[in-house]
């Protein structure tokens, strides 16, 4: 009788191991799809473009707010924790944290390595108890935010500089006029009155000038001197660079992103845009403001010279994700358009009755 061949040596055939290896290999990438998607690692907060946000700025509290206002913080956590599993709805600060979590997308995708990337930390006095409706909130809506700051009813304030932050953005003004103070670009954060469609891919950012980008040497001259005075000064001086303002390096660290893209030749399709929305007028006082970002090495992408007319109209077309001005009229304005607008409370411009803040909840940072 011939001899069996060696295994190794025997013809292969349609067996069922090497049938089964087509249909493993089906099933393994389809239980791959459906397996959880592993969320990118936090940068190291020193390398990374810091925006610190407060609760309420991110999430609608209004309801919790006049509990806490009528009933007491007792009753106030109380029902925290009875709702806890119910999410937030989002608040003012929510389509422009999402619009920076698009960037960073992008980001990743040409720089798998870097960890120049904007980092989202929120910012709350809440007790810990409490910021579990937050933790379930962020899931709720897949917000990639990894750093919490729930200080139990204490000003978070003094660690706004541990965290390296770049931005600060809160519902209470007291709280925002504590950061301006320390040196940390801050603003308070109003919802507008009706709801616009804002870009999903796109960052839009609007500053106004004097008192926000650059100080408010010029608008002294003009609450002192007049209009007048003012044209004439801003001739005399102008190339000589305004001094920089508050929210100076948070444009500055925005223009840096913008130069990542710029690099790999995409500066029409940059995911970033920024915009200088100024009551100046152009012929008159507009080149000292143009010629103080050049000094900077900085640009805005589009720059609106207003001569005084109301900024709300404009801010509708341009339909930003957040419009920053020193004075309440202008945010007021924005406001009724639909714009986010912010408020920052720096300068001349400054009154007791934008500054003082009433009476807030726990969650009001």
């Amino acid at each position: 009788m011939e001899p069996r061949k060696p295994r190794e040596a025997r013809e292969p055939g349609p067996g069922p191991e090497t049938a089964a290896a087509p249909r493993w290999e089906e099933a393994k990438t389809f239980y791959d799809s459906l397996a959880p998607k592993k969320k990118p690692k936090s940068p190291k907060p020193q390398n990374a473009v810091t925006i610190a946000v407060s609760s309420r700025a991110l999430f609608r509290m209004d309801e919790e707010q006049r509990i806490y206002t009528e009933q007491g913080v007792e009753e106030y956590v109380r029902y925290q924790l009875e709702h806890e599993n119910e999410p937030f709805s989002p608040g003012p600060a929510f389509p422009f944290v999402k619009a920076l979590e698009a960037v960073n997308r992008r980001l990743r995708e040409l720089y798998p390595d870097s960890e120049d990337i904007f980092d989202i930390v929120l910012m709350t006095n809440n007790h810990a108890q409490v910021g579990v409706r937050l933790i379930n909130s962020i899931n709720h809506y897949d917000l990639f935010i990894e750093r919490f700051c729930m200080t139990g009813g204490n000003s978070p304030i003094c660690y706004l500089k541990a965290y390296h932050t770049n931005l600060y953005l809160s519902a209470d003004a007291g709280k925002v006029r504590e950061a301006i103070d320390e040196g940390i670009a801050a603003a308070t954060i109003f919802s507008p009155s009706k709801d616009v469609v804002v870009s999903q891919t796109q960052l839009r950012v609007a500053f106004d000038g004097d008192a926000v980008l650059f100080s408010d040497e010029s608008e002294r001259i003009v609450k002192a001197h007049g209009l007048d005075r003012f044209f004439e000064h801003e001739k005399a001086h102008e190339n000589k660079p305004l001094a920089q303002g508050p929210l100076k390096g948070f444009l500055e660290a925005l223009g840096r992103l913008q130069k990542k893209f710029y690099s790999k030749g995409l500066r029409l399709e940059c995911p970033i845009r920024t915009y200088l929305v100024t009551a100046r007028s152009a012929a008159s006082s507009g080149a000292r403001a143009l010629k103080t970002l050049r000094s900077w090495g900085l640009e805005t992408d589009e720059a609106l010279f207003l001569a005084g007319a109301p900024k709300g109209p404009l801010l509708e077309k341009i339909r930003p994700h957040i419009f920053f001005d020193d004075q309440m009229f202008h945010v007021a304005g924005a406001q009724e358009m639909g714009t986010v607008a912010a408020h920052v409370p720096y300068g001349v411009a400054q009154t007791p009755q934008q500054t003082v803040p009433p009476k807030q909840a726990p969650t009001a940072q």
